[in-house]
């Protein structure tokens, strides 16, 4: 089996969360192997920045602010990227919040960001991306960067509705990989459940005191590995279906 991204070069991918972390990874990571990605962002000036340094590589970075909890947002950046780069063969749903709240007495609104992010976000923009890919007769490929708490709940404080959201991410997974196979598509779909990343995402989102020491002890994986992992999904001839990576820096404890 030979790995290639050859067959993506030129073609359109949209990267939700591409501000920084992961998702600024793989942004940059795709431009450099010749795609043309679509970041989507609330903090659009990171993402503009990102372009500038990325604006001699063989792909190019287009910037589009859009806040993924706003469904809004993403159907104008659909109308747009589809009027002015033309169809979609690539969507990576990489945008992801957490909250410093629990079940037993937590906040409303902080469930819902978490499950509008994580979870209904996610679903707006695999909607579009399958009926444009659908109706273009695109050999697409769908990646949602879920988390190893989406397979088992980790004894660590305040992430619940966190894990929670992630289980739904591997089960919406496997849903669309049914749905996909009974409408006779050649779209394919993945997750990538990656272990701690050293990313700003827990100061980001102020995560609880302990959770924060606790983070902070482990070992770690760099966002570049999960860009890797991204390449890798998207190397894969057109009849291979990676379904799940699970992703983990060496010695994480379990």
């Amino acid at each position: 089996m030979v790995l290639s991204l050859e067959r993506w070069v030129g073609k359109v991918a949209i990267v939700t969360g591409a501000s920084s972390g992961c998702g600024a990874a793989i942004a940059e990571r795709l431009v450099v192997e010749g795609l043309k990605v679509v970041g989507l962002a609330r903090r659009i000036e990171k993402v503009e920045a990102l372009a500038k340094r990325l604006s001699n590589k063989r792909g190019t970075l287009y910037p589009f602010k859009a806040d993924i909890t706003k469904e809004e947002d993403i159907l104008a950046a659909f109308a747009w990227i589809k009027e002015n780069l033309g169809v979609i063969h690539v969507l990576i749903n990489n945008a992801g919040t957490s909250k410093n709240t629990t079940l037993s007495d937590g906040d409303t609104e902080m469930w819902r960001q978490i499950l509008e992010t994580n979870v209904l976000g996610l679903s707006v923009a695999t909607r579009e991306a399958v009926k444009d890919m659908t109706n273009n007769s695109v050999a697409g490929q769908i990646i949602h960067i879920s988390s190893v708490l989406g397979h088992y709940v980790a004894h660590v404080p305040k992430v619940n509705m966190y894990s929670a959201s992630k289980f739904a991410v591997r089960a919406l997974t496997e849903t669309l990989r049914q749905e996909l196979l009974t409408s006779g598509t050649k779209i394919r779909v993945c997750s990538i459940s990656p272990g701690p990343v050293d990313t700003e995402f827990i100061k980001t989102e102020k995560a609880a005191e302990e959770f924060t020491k606790l983070f902070d002890a482990m070992p770690k994986l760099e966002a570049e590995d999960v860009a890797d992992a991204v390449v890798y999904v998207l190397s894969t001839p057109s009849h291979v279906q990676v379904q799940d990576i699970f992703l983990r820096p060496l010695g994480e404890p379990v």
